[in-house]
């Protein structure tokens, strides 16, 4: 019986351990995060398929340099021999019954610059969708930093708020011992059962911000639905920033997409206003149409035919329309330069700000390193004056409390660090 029952043993202790393995949470380090978000968001996708489409939008353009051919093919019976139209436009007034089939060409020769620049807008549209695609990119690596950044404040919260819980268990359980030995006052249990509830509100807290936080990570990543990760810890920021930020903008005026598609949406805007020119004038066409008549009348119709010419088009009067295009095609690029004007500005201002917002959050780090520092020391006094009746419970629960405050003041600071350093890549334009 004692093999079977260490087979046993074993199956259940391998059993234990493949769950434990199975439903332990998944590392995840950023690189990965963003790796993974760059794979699945559906933003991203969504602005790939737009890339996409604007690149089939120049092939549409193209098209006009190369020639069309179409195939016909007609049955005609009439009534008798001979007949003629009598109305309805000017054409060949004779009608014969016949079956023939044929086709015909028509090639540009010149439209002076309409077809090219209409080509040359969609490549501007083209590209500017692409930066708007790159653009959406950082957008959602924007959301992952943060969204990391803030699950791990989270979680660090957390354990300080179950830290300060275990602590003030710890001296409750004390008090009390103290209390039945008539060493301490009941008061003072009281005021330590206040404090050990206040921690368990906090942690109740912290632990559903750090759920909400793994939330937002989650939907950062373009998932659906609710994933839990093991997060790995980045190391500290140093303060070796730079103070170039005329650099900085510079960078980001250079590099942020946005810009860059608003310079391609206004050379695609000038080229489209040129093409609307252009469309004022002529067009010469090579034309040439050739068949077969299988089953026709032989006294008046051949058994095949070919011709072939030169078409010039001219554009007289149309009602004000081509100028009207025109002068609309100009005003949108007009507006298009004055928006991207606008939006040089908005950039200048944000990387200016960023940068700011980083400096700060680097100093309000050193100033709750320094505070958490001073507040352990003066725990550390509080509970040792306490400890030798020299105190009254009041101050240590002050102590406690400031420590606490301070402690999770340094963390939202360590963190914040990350999240403004990846705010001001993204207004630079270097995030990914």
């Amino acid at each position: 019986m004692k093999p079977f029952a260490l087979i046993a043993f074993s199956c259940a202790f391998s059993a234990v351990a493949f769950g434990q393995t199975t439903n332990a949470p998944a590392f995840l380090s950023l690189a990965d995060a963003e790796k993974i978000a760059l794979q699945y968001h559906p933003q991203i996708k969504q602005a790939d398929y737009l890339a996409l489409a604007a690149q089939e939008v120049v092939k549409e353009s193209r098209s006009g340099f190369f020639p069309t051919v179409n195939l016909y093919a007609d049955a005609v019976g009439v009534t008798s021999e001979g007949a003629r139209i009598t109305a309805g436009g000017l054409n060949n007034p004779s009608v014969y019954d016949r079956g023939a089939g044929g086709g015909q060409l028509n090639q540009l020769i010149t439209d002076f610059g309409r077809t090219a620049n209409l080509t040359a807008s969609s490549k501007y549209q083209a590209q500017a969708e692409g930066q708007n695609a790159n653009e959406t990119r950082e957008q959602v690596l924007l959301q992952v930093d943060g969204g990391y950044f803030g699950a791990l404040e989270a979680q660090a919260v957390l354990r300080v708020a179950q830290q300060t819980y275990d602590t003030r268990k710890t001296l409750l359980d004390q008090i009390t011992a103290l209390a039945t030995n008539k060493i301490r006052s009941e008061l003072d249990v009281s005021f330590a059962q206040v404090e050990l509830q206040q921690a368990s509100l906090l942690v109740e807290q912290s632990s559903n911000n750090a759920d909400a936080a793994m939330a937002t990570l989650s939907t950062a990543l373009g998932y659906g639905e609710y994933h839990e990760f093991q997060l790995a810890d980045q190391p500290p920021q140093t303060n070796n920033f730079s103070s170039d930020v005329s650099g900085m903008v510079q960078t980001a005026l250079s590099r942020r997409p946005e810009l860059l598609s608003l310079r391609y949406d206004r050379e695609a805007a000038m080229r489209f206003a040129r093409a609307q020119r252009d469309a004022r004038l002529p067009t010469v066409e090579a034309v040439g149409v050739a068949g077969a008549a299988p089953w026709r009348d032989d006294n008046y119709l051949k058994s095949d035919y070919f011709a072939g010419g030169v078409q010039l088009s001219v554009p007289v009067f149309a009602g004000g329309l081509y100028v009207s295009r025109q002068r609309e095609a100009q005003l949108k690029a007009d507006a298009d330069a004055e928006l991207l004007r606008s939006v040089e500005n908005n950039v200048i201002r944000d990387v200016r700000i960023a940068w700011l917002n980083l400096n700060d959050a680097v100093q309000q780090l050193q100033t709750t390193e320094e505070l958490a520092a001073n507040a352990t020391e003066a725990f550390t006094l509080a509970e040792a004056r306490y400890n030798n009746g020299i105190s009254d419970i009041v101050e240590l629960s002050d102590a406690q409390l400031n420590l606490t405050q301070a402690q999770i003041a340094e963390t939202n600071a360590r963190y914040n660090v990350f999240i403004q350093q990846a705010n001001l890549n993204y207004q630079m334009g270097i995030i990914q």
